[in-house]
């Protein structure tokens, strides 16, 4: 169990109890455990209680709750509150916007139990008569339960990683199979799941499935089943057809059919995907990349690209230190990155807009330039960039006058307030932050969160038209629940010549490792090196950023 699993049960703990009237204090007291335990890089699973109370914002009561969560996954406090709350009000409880003193009304004064009774009863305009909601919250809520309904058993491709590792983890403990390989969704790089595809080649289905229902520890009754919450879907093929089944079940399905198509009848036997594809007279196409979209006839012109790899990237240039709100020191953070092989570090802290993350004002910006100008002379190969993430205001203009701007080496530019806009809102706002000389990057354009937050609508051709008219870079925040810019307008700019940065967005050093999930995005969006921003060199960039500040 991570921290980011013990900081939700924390959170669901205080959430709950404030919907029952709960005492104040403690609510707060595990609020704001919950935060701080979110942001520990040091893991806490296998902490003595001794040593979780010692943890600044823990204390003794809450480091016991912890030891139990994290040794025997066990909160009978949360446990009672969950069994006296109806499933449907614990599902509004994730309805953003609405609080538990909120849900406590909608539950408890106005008899709504379920998701849809609550959306009935906007509908019906009784939700914004209610003391405390009106119309704009209704509408609202209106938004935030259509687009759940639209989500729903989804989830993010991260997520599923780890567990899927694990599954396939058992799997090869099992002597009852021949080869076996993930495939679907999983395989071909979405962001966005339903549910994990394992292919397994047997001749003997059902003892498999009894051996791997020995292992996990828990009945699997069919080839669908849950593991620790996470929809599995096993397919099975004989040896001799697995390597046709992974391809098909790897593969949108007209993709597929072109393939066959180029092959004809009779189907012949092949050893891999790599001999199918040869068969077809064609290169290897990466799962990622078959989505019918153009990689057959970029296979068949020799123009298929050579994906950027984690290795190509040469440093990460959206990041958060203790200047904002961060959690760790430009020095731990550079070290890190020297340490993991990277040429440089970029720092884009908050600008002053975000007051709400300790946004730097003038006076600091220029003090912790002078920090990140000493600690450069005591790199003799690594490389300190001095960048700052600037808010694009409701007015589209950047967060400085160009006096501090100038003083940057890159501007990552970003909007983080007043997200709900029309297009043309969104356009007027963006266009005119790119067309701001000083900005370098476009950051997460669209201010999406997966399964969260729809993004604000933009046009996408024309925000990268607009990119490559102003020599602006776009980013592709690697965080999993952004992975943002959408990687299917990469190809776009890409033929605009508009180059993508891969973007961590870091506010701690395990955020860095985000930019794995970047690279499987860019990957689907058919990236490739020499157009990675951040695959330059320490010395390109500099170059590049002088000649781009002019």
């Amino acid at each position: 169990m991570n921290n980011s699993d013990i900081a939700d049960i924390l959170k669901a703990y205080a959430d709950l109890s404030e919907l029952h009237g709960g005492n104040p204090f403690k609510i707060k007291s595990f609020a704001a455990a919950s935060f701080r335990i979110d942001k520990l890089p040091i893991p806490l699973a296998n902490k003595s209680i001794a040593e979780l109370e010692a943890i600044d914002g823990v204390g003794k009561s809450i480091a016991k709750v912890v030891y139990e969560i994290a040794q025997h996954n066990r909160f009978p406090e949360l446990e009672e509150l969950i069994a006296n709350t109806p499933e449907g009000v614990r599902d509004i409880m994730r309805i953003k916007g609405i609080g538990p003193k909120k849900v406590a009304v909608i539950w408890k004064e106005m008899q709504i139990e379920t998701i849809g009774e609550l959306l009935y009863a906007c509908k019906e305009n009784r939700l914004a008569q209610f003391k405390g909601f009106g119309l704009k919250t209704q509408e609202a809520v209106i938004k935030q339960i259509e687009f759940m309904f639209a989500s729903a058993n989804k989830f993010h491709y991260a997520k599923a990683q780890p567990i899927a590792a694990s599954v396939f983890g058992f799997i090869q403990q099992c002597e009852t199979y021949e080869s076996a390989s993930l495939c679907g969704h999983i395989r071909r790089g979405f962001e966005v799941l339903e549910s994990m595809d394992i292919l397994i080649a047997t001749d003997n289905e059902e003892a498999f499935m009894q051996e791997l229902s020995s292992l996990l520890n828990q009945s699997i009754l069919t080839n669908q089943f849950t593991y620790l919450g996470y929809p599995i879907h096993v397919y099975f093929s004989t040896p001799d057809a697995f390597a046709w089944e992974l391809f098909r079940l790897s593969s949108d399905t007209k993709h597929a059919e072109k393939i066959l198509a180029r092959i004809g009848s009779p189907i012949p036997e092949v050893r891999d995907e790599e001999e199918i594809y040869e068969v077809a007279n064609l290169p290897y196409i990466n799962p990622v990349l078959r989505d019918n979209r153009n990689e057959i006839e970029l296979a068949e012109q020799g123009k298929l690209p050579e994906l950027v790899e984690y290795g190509d990237l040469k440093g990460p240039l959206h990041n958060h230190s203790t200047w904002s709100d961060g959690l760790n020191t430009i020095s731990e953070m550079a070290t890190w990155c020297y340490k993991q092989g990277f040429e440089y570090l970029g720092m884009a802290d908050h600008s002053k807009s975000a007051f709400y993350a300790k946004g730097l004002n003038e006076e600091r910006v220029l003090a912790q330039q002078e920090e990140i100008k000493k600690l450069n002379l005591t790199w003799k190969d690594f490389r300190i960039f001095a960048g700052i993430e600037c808010d694009i205001l409701y007015d589209g203009n950047l967060d400085y006058d160009n006096s501090i701007l100038k003083t940057f080496d890159y501007v990552v530019a970003s909007v983080h307030s007043i997200l709900k806009m029309t297009e043309e809102k969104a356009m007027e706002r963006l266009l005119k932050a790119i067309e701001n000389p000083y900005t370098t990057i476009l950051g997460h354009p669209t201010g999406r969160l997966l399964l969260m937050r729809e993004g604000y609508p933009i046009n996408h051709h024309k925000i990268i038209d607009a990119c490559a008219a102003n020599n602006v870079v776009i980013e592709l925040n690697a965080n999993p629940y952004r992975l943002d810019m959408d990687w299917r307008y990469i190809d776009y700019a890409l033929e605009k010549g508009v180059m993508i940065s891969i973007n961590p967005d870091a506010h701690e050093l395990e955020g860095f490792l985000d930019m794995h999930w970047g690279i499987v995005a860019a990957q689907k969006g058919g990236l490739y090196k020499e157009m990675c921003f951040n695959a330059k060199s320490a010395l390109e960039l500099d170059t590049w950023f002088k000649k781009k500040r002019g």
